[in-house]
């Protein structure tokens, strides 16, 4: 028997509803040809009216809907289904204000308990969210959530809820967002792949706004290609919007052309408003590329109008500010309710103003305005690669200020730069999130992956990519904030420093590279060769690794020669002018801006013999004196092997004879689950394991131990970190630069994690080096000295030179 004209109807809702439109489309057609009821019909035109719009076709759509609500003797019931439907599409386009009117028809002529009702709710709560009304867009979704449990439909309770995520991130609490999503998407997925793929595409809008952008731009080139397999052109084109968007803080040319592709896209659906979006992107970038040549007013002007127009009046300030910035008019007004991201746009465009004008006393107060504004929002997070990535809404507002600071070469102005720079993803104190079995069985398992793809680029594993995923956001959401660190002044910095240390704070400006050199009783600033500083540097890495790979061969003594003359150089150039202004003192403290990042101090020259550590900022060095118990002398050590390391069990079993009862795990006694447990009960922690740099996500860096890779986030769930910590491993000391002045890697997460100090060495280092010279470390260790002298006295005794170095407060 054939299907009814009501149950073809409701097969094509179904169908359409899992994003199944071909099939969706074949029985809307049947089920039109098989009835005269108007009602029904109107809800049939309704439904594939919406087909229509997902697959390409908003003009046939808007015109089919319109005939449907017009049709004579509908039920006061289908009216309201139709202006609902009316509504959707015209959210969809871009065109707000009249969506809104169509939805709340709808909504005030349905039942209120009813699927029709919540369904328009959805609707509307989309409509206030791109206007950025997210106080009315919650309200409507708490309806709807309210509804769909009372009826037990998952599928759209999980939808809702995914939506409410996209509330709290425009609301810019990241951790939230990422947290309703992720619990969202496999109820989502199950439904079809598409809708996987809408759920991914607002997910990577999370990943970006929290600056991880390589990971955002990985999911939504996927996303775009699997929504251009299903001919849906304006969800592609809005995939491609979202990385025109991602990438405009790190590749402007590539945002550029990716908006003009989405803006072309959406033209030729007749999508006025979302086309305006992308030029808003496009005009961004052009102002970035080009700013001698910026966009014309009338080009400003356009797209603002359409941005109002379509009701995206968020954007279309954002796009002001940018006119102004061109043109030097009056910037709009905006409300502290406006996002957090905007605003921080409206201080960066009011500090580079200030800049071009020569007015640099006002650009560091709007620059620092801004930064004071992203401090507080990073309170809000706890977990160590988001403090680190949001830094990304800084970068600009930072370099502004770095800059104007420099050319007021005042030392006191240029040291609260520094700190500020160096202060940016340190100041907020995490709360250590409590045991996870979920979390811990992942890690688990991405250690038995990572060993099973050995060989092979494992990170494009589609379960490996599900579980970092998982692990990052299960993480992000179980970290929380205890407080905020002080930022110290040069003033109260030269009283808490003794006569025999000095500070040695490089700053780089984009510009040019400067250092502050700060002791008790003086502070001055040092002008260094930039040119020179990078021209030494390129080669240096190599020229490292060759060295440490060549000891005791024939070429050896050619490469040592090589590589020390370009350390004696690098020592002239960047060295040897700071200390010169210390006034011969015997201690160090550096802080370093990324673009010094993997230089190995110790083996300069100029530091021999000098004990020094290199601080997260000079605030958190000098801070810890009065936040944290006075460093005591260590009373326990422990040890522990990874699997090939040639002289790994002679190098601890060496060390460990310093101390009188140290633990040691070697061989198949070196798990994960023992080191983490070992490492909460000793003073001081030494591994000998090979490690890697990861530098997508660097807490999944990490090193091998028998079972698999100890990963940095498993370093973020010990308990009680060691008071010191040494890597004898293979670039474990290595960072990632992220946003200039950011700098994150396994020496600062366990830092994140309490640990004081961190030994470790950002390049290669030969066997042998390391076991003689960590062994003479211990030694002094064990006899109370501090790490950085252990390091220091370790280097003399043995007359090793080696790029181990201490992070933290080693001193």
């Amino acid at each position: 028997m054939p299907l009814s004209a009501l149950e073809l109807h409701q097969r094509g809702v179904d169908a359409a509803n899992s994003r199944r439109f071909a099939q969706a489309r074949r029985a809307l057609t049947a089920a039109s040809a098989r009835t005269d009821d108007a009602d029904l019909r109107a809800r049939i035109d309704g439904t594939m009216a919406y087909v229509l719009a997902q697959t390409g076709e908003p003009a046939e759509a808007e015109k089919l809907s319109r005939k449907a609500l017009s049709r004579p003797g509908l039920s006061d019931e289908t009216v309201a289904l139709a202006n609902g439907q009316l509504g959707t599409l015209l959210m969809h386009n871009g065109r707000l204000d009249e969506a809104h009117l169509f939805l709340t028809r709808a909504i005030d002529g349905l039942d209120e308990g009813s699927i029709e009702s919540a369904n328009c709710l959805m609707s509307r709560s989309i409509v206030s969210m791109q206007r950025h009304r997210l106080d009315d867009c919650s309200a409507d979704l708490q309806r709807a959530i309210a509804v769909y449990d009372a009826h037990g439909a998952e599928e759209p309770l999980a939808e809702a809820r995914h939506n409410l995520g996209y509330a709290a991130l425009l609301g810019g609490d990241l951790v939230t967002a990422l947290g309703l999503m992720t619990r969202s998407r496999p109820i989502l997925a199950a439904t079809s792949d598409l809708a996987a793929a809408i759920s991914d595409l607002d997910r990577a809008e999370v990943l970006r706004d929290a600056g991880l952008t390589t990971e955002a731009e990985a999911l939504l080139g996927a996303v775009a290609a699997r929504f251009g397999a299903q001919r849906m052109r304006q969800a592609r084109g809005e995939a491609e919007f979202h990385l025109a968007r991602s990438l405009l803080r790190h590749d402007a040319t590539g945002a550029e052309r990716a908006a003009a592709t989405a803006s072309r896209r959406f033209l030729a659906l007749g999508s006025e408003s979302w086309a305006a979006r992308a030029d808003a992107v496009r005009l961004e970038a052009r102002v970035r590329t080009r700013p001698g040549k910026p966009p014309t007013p009338a080009d400003f002007s356009r797209t603002v109008d359409a941005l109002t127009r379509g009701g995206f009046r968020t954007e279309a300030a954002a796009v002001s500010l940018t006119a102004r910035l061109a043109d030097g008019g009056r910037l709009p007004r905006l409300t502290p309710e406006a996002p957090t991201p905007l605003r921080l746009r409206a201080h960066e465009v009011r500090a580079l103003r200030a800049v071009a004008r020569g007015r640099d006393a006002e650009a560091r107060r709007a620059a620092a305005q801004g930064l004071d504004l992203l401090t507080a929002w990073q309170q809000s997070f706890g977990a160590l690669d988001l403090q680190a990535s949001v830094a990304m809404h800084g970068t600009e507002l930072m370099f502004a200020g770095l800059g104007a600071a420099a050319r007021s070469r005042d030392p006191e102005v240029l040291f609260e730069w520094s700190e500020r720079a160096r202060h940016l993803s340190q100041q907020v104190a995490p709360v250590r999130p409590p045991h996870d079995a979920e979390l811990s069985a992942d890690l688990a398992e991405l250690r038995m992956l990572r060993a099973d793809l050995a060989g092979s680029d494992w990170t494009t594993d589609t379960r490996v990519r599900e579980l970092r995923d998982r692990v990052r956001d299960r993480q992000w959401s179980s970290t929380g904030v205890r407080g905020s660190r002080e930022r110290l002044g040069l003033s109260e910095t030269r009283r808490r420093l003794d006569d025999d240390t000095a500070i040695l704070a490089y700053v780089f400006t984009r510009d040019e590279l400067l250092c502050v050199v700060v002791t008790a009783s003086d502070s001055s600033i040092v002008e260094l060769s930039l040119p020179r500083i990078e021209a030494t540097l390129d080669g240096l890495r190599a020229d490292l690794d060759v060295a440490a790979l060549t000891r005791g061969g024939l070429m050896a003594p050619v490469v040592q020669r090589s590589l020390d003359e370009r350390l004696r150089r690098l020592d002239e150039a960047l060295l040897a002018p700071a200390r010169a202004a210390t006034g011969g003192a015997a201690r160090l403290a550096l802080t370093v801006p990324g673009i010094l990042g993997g230089i190995p101090w110790a083996m300069l020259p100029g530091m021999r013999g000098t004990p020094f550590t290199i601080a997260t900022s000079v605030s958190r060095l000098l801070g810890d004196t009065g936040s944290r118990p006075a460093p005591r002398s260590a009373s326990s050590a422990g040890f522990a092997t990874g699997p090939r390391v040639a002289r790994a069990e002679e190098e601890v079993r060496r060390a460990a004879e310093a101390w009188g009862d140290a633990r040691m795990l070697t061989g198949g006694r070196a798990k994960v689950s023992a080191v983490t447990e070992l490492a909460e009960q000793v003073d001081v922690l030494h591994i000998a394991a090979h490690g890697r740099h990861a530098v997508d996500n660097p807490l999944f860096s990490g090193f091998e131990l028998v079972d698999g890779t100890l990963f940095g986030y498993d370093v973020d769930l010990i308990s009680r970190a060691p008071e010191t910590v040494v890597l004898s491993a293979c670039e474990l000391g290595r960072s990632s630069v992220r946003w200039g002045e950011e700098a994150l890697g396994m020496t600062r997460v366990w830092l994140h994690a309490g640990t004081g100090c961190v030994i470790a060495a950002p390049v290669v280092v030969a066997d042998d080096v390391a076991c003689e010279l960590l062994g003479a470390v211990h030694t002094e260790l064990a006899a109370g000295a501090r790490p950085a002298v252990a390091l220091a006295a370790a280097s003399d005794s043995t007359g090793l030179s080696a790029p181990f170095q201490c992070h933290g407060s080693g001193l």
